[in-house]
This record gives C-alpha cells, sequence and structure tokens, in this order.
C-alpha cells in the first residue's frame, strides 16, 4: 500500500484518536498487561489535543493511505521532543515509522534542531533504534487510571543530530 507523509489538518483529529487507541489497545497487550493497556488507552481518548498541539505550533507529521486518511503519525515538539509514533494495527510492518522518524528528523534539522529525545514503549523502542536512537535508561512511571496508580514503564532515548 502507497503512504505520503504529509502534515495534520484539523479534521484529522477524530481518525488519529481512532489510531492511537486501536493501535494501544490490539498491539499494547504484546508487551504490556490489560491493566497497562487500560490506563495507557485511556490518556488519549481526547481528540481536542491533537488540534490544541496543532495550534501550539507542535508539528503532527501524518502518513496517509491512498484515500488521504491517517494510518499512522508522530508529533515532533519545538525542542526536539518527539512524541506518539503511534500506527494503526491494519499497517504496521510497512515501513511506516521509519518514514515518519525519517521526517520528523528532517523537520529538526531545517529547524536547527540538534538533539531529538523521546519516551519510547517497549513496542516503538526497536523503531526508534533501527533510527539511530540510543535508550539513556528505562522510566518507570505510574498512571493514574479510575483511582488507582498503574505501574508502566518506557525508555528514554535521544539522538544527535549536530
Amino acid at each position: 500500500m502507497a503512504s505520503r507523509i504529509r502534515l495534520f489538518r484539523e479534521d484529522d483529529a477524530d481518525a488519529l484518536v481512532t489510531l492511537v487507541t486501536r493501535s494501544i489497545k490490539q498491539i499494547g497487550p504484546r508487551k504490556y498487561s490489560r491493566e497497562q493497556v487500560t490506563a495507557w488507552a485511556a490518556r488519549h481518548e481526547d481528540a481536542s489535543r491533537f488540534v490544541e498541539r496543532a495550534r501550539q505550533g507542535q508539528t503532527i507529521l501524518i502518513a496517509a493511505d491512498e484515500a488521504d486518511r491517517p494510518i499512522a503519525y508522530a508529533i515532533l515538539e519545538s525542542d526536539g521532543h518527539l512524541d506518539d509514533l503511534y500506527s494503526d494495527p491494519a499497517h504496521t510492518r510497512q515501513g511506516l515509522a521509519a518514514a515518519l522518524l525519517c521526517e520528523a528528523e528532517a523537520t529538526a534539522r531545517r529547524s536547527g534542531i540538534e538533539l531529538l529525545y523521546t519516551e519510547a514503549s517497549e513496542l516503538a523502542r526497536a523503531s526508534f533504534e533501527r533510527a539511530g536512537y540510543r535508550v539513556t535508561h528505562r522510566r518507570d512511571f505510574e498512571i493514574s487510571h479510575e483511582g488507582k496508580d498503574i505501574p508502566i514503564h518506557n525508555y528514554a532515548m535521544e539522538k544527535r543530530l549536530a
């Protein structure tokens, strides 16, 4: 399937919520418990957060299918923080994460950013490593969900561009 990378449009917001929650709920159980997946997915249910982030100047990169529907996305913040690298479960293993990371790096370089950094899940860690990021440390933390603190982890990773 052919795809292209483009910038976020406000009418993408609902599709991104569907994409990210499907991704977390369907792919997350490969490395995280049901309780962790439920708490993690609950943090991504608000479409307005995408619109707000774009309005704040964050770069939301969309991998779109032939019908121009989002099938993967990443968010690059102005300080080099790369957030939210997700692919729809029906479109994994097609090079979308690599393409988004490559475009994010090109965007960062054009902006004069010298360091990209992220917090990668167990699931995304390999994609970041293939793109040249290195783990700096494991992050153990808790997500509050329905009155409980759910322990979870990810990895602080970075890539120097200079």
